[in-house]
């Protein structure tokens, strides 16, 4: 019976961790790579970010509304 358990507490700590680097890790350094780099990606640079997003799209889901990736334009009116 103690196995059982073991293996489901493994299961369990296995699915959030999987799911924590899913949603949480992986997105949110997708979104610092993209506003530090999206004015000077190369192609191939970027062909690879938009398949990551196509990757991690839940989690980028999740934090779209509270980031921000629009450019930083002139203080002037």
């Amino acid at each position: 019976m103690e196995n059982i358990f073991n293996n489901s507490f493994a299961t369990l700590i296995a699915y959030v961790g999987v799911i924590t680097f899913y949603l949480l890790i992986i997105p949110l350094l997708l979104f610092y790579w993209m506003n530090n780099r999206w004015n000077v990606m190369g192609k191939f640079e970027r062909f690879g970010i938009y398949g990551l997003v196509f990757l991690f799209f839940p989690g980028l889901i999740l934090f779209s509304p509270f980031l921000n990736l629009r450019l930083k334009g002139s203080s002037k009116g």
